[in-house]
């Protein structure tokens, strides 16, 4: 029962270790390297490389997501909805260019998140582990909204987390956990 997909076809579980191992990756980094991670995060909020790159991955999720709706009472202004949100997509990345990278990350979460909750929903009556995920998800809304609302506070909070090594340390340390706790219920309960 646990296997039950999505529309996307996705399981909880592969959802799970796809979440897990994109966490990890910038975790490890931050331990390994905390002076390179540091230099990088900093510049990360302004960015426009990973503004694009962000921005134009959530228009095409979200246009994806779109597009396999089947809402009637929409279906004659499908093609036009399509076509807007492509161009605010697309537009938010050449007059919105200020922290870009904060903005592409919140679009992102919002995505993320609500693939996690659908993926995980299926398994909420077969385990309770499922709520780790679900929870997760909620985090990441609160965080993309609040991204949506103040990008500049990505670049705070970063500020904050890379003053101290020691603090980037203990802070990647516990993420790096949380990492591999969800790999580890993709691969065992999920």
């Amino acid at each position: 029962m646990l296997a039950q997909a999505t529309r996307m076809n996705l399981k909880l579980s592969t959802v799970s270790l796809l979440v897990g191992l994109l966490y990890a990756a910038p975790q490890v980094f931050g331990l390994v390297r905390p002076a390179q991670f540091t230099e990088a995060a900093r510049r990360f909020p302004r960015s426009m490389r990973w503004g694009w790159t962000l921005m134009l991955l959530g228009t095409v999720w979200f246009l994806f997501n779109l597009s396999e709706e089947s809402i009637a009472d929409f279906a004659a202004y499908k093609n036009f909805l399509l076509v807007g949100f492509a161009g605010v997509g697309i537009g938010s990345c050449i007059f919105v260019q200020d922290f870009l990278g904060a903005r592409g990350l919140a679009v992102t979460l919002l995505l993320l998140a609500k693939t996690m909750v659908d993926s995980g929903r299926p398994a909420l009556p077969y385990t309770s582990w499922a709520l780790c995920i679900q929870i997760w998800a909620y985090i990441f809304v609160i965080a993309g909204i609040w991204l949506t609302i103040s990008p500049w506070r990505l670049r705070d909070w970063i500020n904050w987390l890379t003053a101290n090594p020691a603090r980037l340390k203990l802070v990647c340390g516990a993420n790096l956990g949380l990492a591999l706790l969800v790999c580890a219920l993709g691969l065992t309960k999920f």
